[in-house]
C-alpha cells in the first residue's frame, strides 16, 4: 500500500512539471532605448572595400549667442548688429543712421548650426560641411544665411568657404561679428587645388566667384540716368594662389588674387558704355605664440579693385577726372594681441583700417578710410559656456576729409555643442 501511494505522488509530480512546462511564458516586456529614437545618415556609409570604413560619421556643432548692444551713437540700421566704419554717418541728415545719439540692439544673429560629414573612399575620405548662421545679408535682419556649403577629396575641393585669399586663423578673438575693418574676408563660390600640403607646407590655388563693386561718381551727377543703369559684368573667374608655412613659433601665409573687372549698360544699345580693367593684390598674414596660449596676429593688404574683398567698405572700380572707369587702389592692415590671464579669463585688443586712393571722378562722400579698434574681457565660467564685454570703437572718413564716429559697448553670452 505504502509502495502504490508513492508511485500514485510521483506520477502526480511529474504531471504537474510537464504541465508546468508546457504553460506558454509571459511576453518578455521590450527594452526602452533611453536615448530615443537613432538618428540615421544613409548617404554617410564608407564606399565598399574602402580602408578605415568604420570611420564614416556625421558631426553636429553649433551656438546660441545673444549680443547685448549699446551703440552711443547710431550707424545704418540694416547693419546695427555689428559695427562696420562704413555704415557709420557722416553728413546728417541724409546719410542713413542719422538721428539721436544711443540705442540698443538685442541681436540673436551670430547664432549657427552645422553639419559635416565624413565619408572614407577607395580614393581617400570625403569631407563635406554645411553651416549656416542668422545675419542674412545685412547686421539688421535674423534670417538664416548659408556660411559654408564645402566638399572636399584628396587635393580637390569645391563649393563655398572663405577665399583663398584670405588668413582665416588670424582673426582676433573678439565678440564683435564682423571684426576689423582692414582685413581680407569674404567666403565665396570657388573651386580649389592644392597640390603641395606636407611638412606644414601648403600651397593652394583657386578660381572663384567674381564681384564688382561700382562707384558710378560724378557720372550720377552728369546722367543719372545712365548712372542707374551702370550695372557689374565679370567675364572670367579670379584667380587666387596662396602659399601658408605653420611652424612651431606660428604661421604665415602669402596669397595673390589676379581678377578683371568690369562694367555694362544693359540698358542701352550693345550695353554701352562698357569696360574691363584688371586688379590684383597680395595678402601678408601670420599669427606669432608669445607667452602660453597668447599670440600676435596681424595682416597687410595692398593692390587695386580688392575692395570686394576686403571686410568693410570701398569700391573697385570708379570713374576718373574723364568719367572713364579707373581701378581703385586699396591698402589694408590690422594688428591684434590675444591675451589668456587664466584658464578662466582672456583679453584682445588691436586695431585696423581700411584706405582707399580716391579717384578724381568720385564724389566728396566717397570712402576713403575705415577706422576700427577693439578690446575685451572674456569669462569662461565652464566649458562650452562664454561671456564677457566688449569695447568698440569705428570712424568712418570721406574723400572731402569729412569723417564720422561711433562707440559702442557689446556684452555676449555664447553657448557652444
Amino acid at each position: 500500500m505504502k509502495n502504490h501511494a508513492l508511485f500514485f505522488l510521483l506520477a502526480l509530480a511529474l504531471s504537474g512539471g510537464a504541465q508546468a512546462q508546457t504553460t506558454p511564458a509571459a511576453p518578455a516586456t521590450p527594452a526602452v532605448n533611453a536615448f530615443g529614437a537613432p538618428v540615421v545618415a544613409p548617404g554617410v556609409t564608407a564606399e565598399e572595400g574602402a580602408p578605415n570604413a568604420d570611420k564614416a560619421r556625421i558631426e553636429i556643432s553649433g551656438q546660441v549667442m545673444l549680443d547685448a548692444i549699446y551703440d552711443m551713437k547710431r550707424v545704418d540700421p540694416a547693419w546695427n548688429a555689428t559695427l562696420r566704419p562704413s555704415t557709420i554717418p557722416v553728413n546728417c541728415p541724409g546719410d542713413a543712421g542719422c538721428g539721436k545719439d544711443g540705442e540698443t540692439i538685442m541681436s540673436v544673429r551670430q547664432s549657427r548650426l552645422g553639419f559635416k560629414g565624413f565619408i572614407p573612399t577607395s580614393m581617400g575620405e570625403v569631407t563635406a560641411l554645411f553651416d549656416f548662421d542668422l545675419f542674412d545679408s545685412g547686421g539688421g535682419n535674423t534670417h538664416s544665411r548659408v556660411l559654408h556649403a564645402w566638399g572636399e577629396i584628396g587635393q580637390f575641393g569645391a563649393g563655398q568657404t572663405e577665399t583663398l585669399f584670405m588668413d582665416l586663423d588670424v582673426f582676433p578673438n573678439t565678440l564683435d561679428y564682423w571684426g576689423p575693418s582692414g582685413m581680407v574676408f569674404i567666403r565665396n563660390p570657388q573651386m580649389r587645388f592644392t597640390p603641395i600640403n606636407r611638412d606644414g607646407m601648403k600651397v593652394s590655388f583657386s578660381l572663384e566667384a567674381p564681384n564688382s563693386a561700382i562707384d558710378t561718381g560724378k557720372v550720377d551727377l552728369v546722367d543719372p540716368a545712365l548712372a542707374a543703369g551702370i550695372t557689374s559684368h565679370n567675364r572670367y573667374p579670379d584667380l587666387v594662389g596662396a602659399l601658408r608655412l605653420d611652424r612651431d613659433w606660428g604661421h604665415f601665409q602669402a596669397a595673390g588674387i589676379l581678377r578683371q573687372v568690369g562694367f555694362e549698360t544693359p540698358t542701352n544699345p550693345n550695353s554701352e558704355p562698357s569696360g574691363e580693367k584688371t586688379g590684383y593684390g597680395l595678402n601678408l598674414s601670420g599669427q606669432y605664440n608669445t607667452i602660453g596660449k597668447d599670440r600676435v596676429v596681424g595682416q597687410l593688404v595692398f593692390g587695386q579693385a580688392i575692395a570686394s574683398y576686403m571686410n568693410d567698405g570701398g569700391s573697385d572700380l570708379a570713374p576718373n577726372a574723364s568719367l572713364q572707369a579707373e581701378a581703385v587702389k586699396s591698402v589694408g592692415w590690422f594688428v591684434y594681441y590675444d591675451h589668456y590671464w587664466n584658464a578662466k579669463w582672456s583679453s584682445s585688443a588691436g586695431y585696423s583700417e581700411h584706405r582707399q586712393s580716391n579717384t578724381d571722378g568720385q564724389t566728396a562722400d566717397a570712402f576713403k578710410k575705415g577706422s576700427y579698434a577693439s578690446a575685451n574681457l572674456l569669462f569662461y565660467p565652464v566649458k562650452n559656456v562664454t561671456t564677457g564685454a566688449e569695447f568698440l570703437w569705428g570712424q568712418r572718413e570721406n574723400k572731402d576729409g569729412a569723417t564720422g564716429d561711433d562707440q559702442r559697448i557689446q556684452f555676449s553670452a555664447k553657448f557652444t555643442f
